[in-house]
C-alpha cells in the first residue's frame, strides 16, 4: 500500500469518519491485522471558519496548502482534503503540491454517473451550495444539473452545520428540518441527493429519506481506498 495523506480538521468529527473509513475498507479488502498508512494534519478549524466568514479565500488557501506540503514532506504520496467547502481552494493546494489532491467532486461525480442520475439536490455549507467551485466541476466534467434549497433553507442549513454538526450535535428537530428540504427538492425534481457537507452524513445516518442520498465522505473515501489500495497485495 501506497501511504495516503489525509488534511482534515474541517470539522474533527468528519475526520474522524474517514480515519474509521479507510481503515475499515483495508481491513475488509485485505483481512488480517492490516491497516491504512495514514499521514493526517488536523487544522484548527476556528481559523478555518473565520477565514471563511470573512471571505478570505486566499489566507484560507495558502493555510491549508501550507498544511498540505506537510503532509507531502511526511511521506504521503496523495491527498484527500477532508471537507467539501474548503475544496474551492483546492487550486491553491494542487499548485502547492506534487502529489496528486483526489478531489472530493470527483467522486461525487464519478458515483453519479455511474447510477445515472443527470440532476442532483446538493445540501452542504452555504459556499458549497451557492458558490460555483462545485456546480461547475460536476456539470462541466459529468454532465449532472445541481438544486439546491430556497435561500432561506440554504442560511438554515448552514447555520445549523456550524452551530451544531460541527459541534458534535445531531438533534431530532435539525434532523426533521434536513428532510423536509429534501422532499422539497424531489418535488423540484432531483433523482438523488448529494450529502456536500461530511457532517450531514452523520445527521441522516440510517434515516428514511425521500430522495436516495449519496454520501460525499463516503464516496471520497471509496476514491481514496482505490488509490491506495491499487497496487496491494494480500497476506
Amino acid at each position: 500500500m501506497r501511504p495516503l495523506g489525509i488534511l482534515g480538521g474541517m470539522s474533527w468529527e468528519s475526520t474522524a469518519s474517514y480515519y474509521r473509513l479507510l481503515n475499515q475498507g483495508v481491513r475488509e479488502r485485505l483481512g488480517g491485522l492490516h491497516s491504512a498508512p495514514l499521514l493526517l494534519h488536523s487544522v484548527d478549524f476556528a481559523q478555518i471558519a473565520e477565514l471563511q466568514r470573512q471571505e478570505d479565500w486566499q489566507a484560507a488557501g495558502q493555510v491549508l496548502a501550507t498544511a498540505a506540503q506537510g503532509v507531502q514532506r511526511a511521506g504521503a504520496e496523495a491527498l484527500l482534503l477532508a471537507t467539501n467547502t474548503m475544496h474551492k481552494v483546492a487550486p491553491a493546494i494542487e499548485v502547492a503540491l506534487e502529489i496528486p489532491l483526489l478531489h472530493i467532486g470527483d467522486a461525487v461525480g464519478q458515483a453519479l454517473q455511474a447510477g445515472g442520475a443527470r440532476r442532483a439536490a446538493l445540501l452542504g455549507t452555504r459556499f458549497t451550495m451557492q458558490e460555483d467551485f462545485y456546480r461547475q466541476r460536476l456539470a462541466q466534467r459529468f454532465g449532472i444539473e445541481l438544486l439546491v434549497p430556497t435561500v432561506p433553507a440554504m442560511a438554515e442549513i448552514d447555520r445549523l452545520i456550524f452551530a451544531e454538526f460541527c459541534r458534535g450535535q445531531f438533534s431530532a428537530p435539525a434532523r426533521a428540518f434536513y428532510l423536509e428540504c429534501l422532499e422539497q427538492l424531489r418535488e423540484d425534481g432531483a433523482e438523488v441527493a448529494i450529502l456536500g457537507c461530511t457532517e450531514i452524513g452523520l445527521l441522516l445516518e440510517g434515516v428514511a429519506s425521500p430522495l436516495p442520498l449519496l454520501d460525499s465522505c463516503e464516496r471520497h473515501v471509496a476514491m481514496g481506498l482505490e488509490w491506495l489500495l491499487a497496487d496491494a497485495q494480500g497476506g
